[in-house]
């Protein structure tokens, strides 16, 4: 009566574990996949399912999008200059069963790939490509590690290259580069103000040359505002008009005088 007691407890016990063997349950965002045998049948989920204890074998594969930060790397540019690069990748799972029958791990997998393209794909440009046309050089990594990565079920959704660091030398020189450059500019809107201003003076001195009547009261104009201003003593050219006058005047007073001669 025990050991039939004992028998039945034990079986039960077996049940019961193979049950809870058998009862999967997978989120949204995870697939399971189906091995029989070592051979596989396929990714189930999300949900509920069963499989058939001892004899399948599940792989939990996540389907959510991995942020995988790329380690520093040091990468000598076209143009021969060492900078150290760290960049960002995005991916996810878009094929459960590849991912998990064609590469042994994905995600270690698809890291080292993301260093070796950087490393390549820098190399083959120079510094200044690589700090201004940066979007560019994020396409071309997005694609290049898509592709090697497709064959295993890994969607590459983005790669960002987020810092450039720069040699000390080189930022020291880049720097007095950028404030020749401003120096630079600086002194061409200086010339072309003076270039202007002298222009528009010598406008204005021809146009006056031809009206002395308008010169005359642009000089009375101008006596006018400084004497405003202060109390001030003014010496100032006669017109040529003026004195032409007083050229012709003097013979007649010269003669007048000595006709009054007793």
């Amino acid at each position: 009566m025990n050991t039939t007691l004992l028998g039945i407890i034990i079986g039960a016990a077996v049940l019961l574990l193979l049950l809870m063997a058998a009862v999967k349950i997978v989120p949204e965002y995870e697939r399971g996949v189906i091995f029989r045998l070592g051979r596989i049948i396929g990714a189930k989920g999300p949900g509920l399912f069963f499989i058939i204890p001892v004899v399948d074998r599940m792989v939990r594969v996540s389907l959510r999008t991995v942020t995988m930060d790329i380690p520093p790397q040091d990468v000598i540019t076209k143009d021969n200059v060492t900078v150290r690069v760290n960049a960002v990748t995005y991916f996810n799972v878009v094929d459960p069963n590849r991912s998990v029958v064609a590469v042994e791990d994905h995600i270690t997998a698809t890291s080292q790939i993301a260093q070796t393209t950087l490393r390549s794909i820098l190399g083959q440009v120079d510094l200044d490509e690589l700090l201004v046309n940066r979007d560019e050089i994020n396409q071309r990594l997005q694609q290049i590690i898509d592709d090697v990565t497709d064959p295993w079920g890994v969607k590459v959704t983005l790669v960002e290259v987020k810092d450039v660091e720069l040699p000390q030398a080189m930022r020291r020189a880049m720097a007095r580069q950028a404030e020749s450059e401003r120096d630079r500019r600086a002194k061409v809107i200086h010339a072309k103000g003076e270039f202007e201003a002298a222009q528009t003076l010598a406008d204005a001195a021809e146009r006056l040359e031809g009206h002395p009547a308008a010169m005359h009261l642009r000089i009375l104009s101008t006596m006018a505002e400084i004497t405003g201003e202060r109390n001030s003593t003014l010496i100032f050219p006669l017109p040529m008009e003026v004195l032409r006058l007083v050229d012709t005047l003097r013979p007649s007073d010269a003669a007048a005088g000595g006709a009054r001669t007793p």
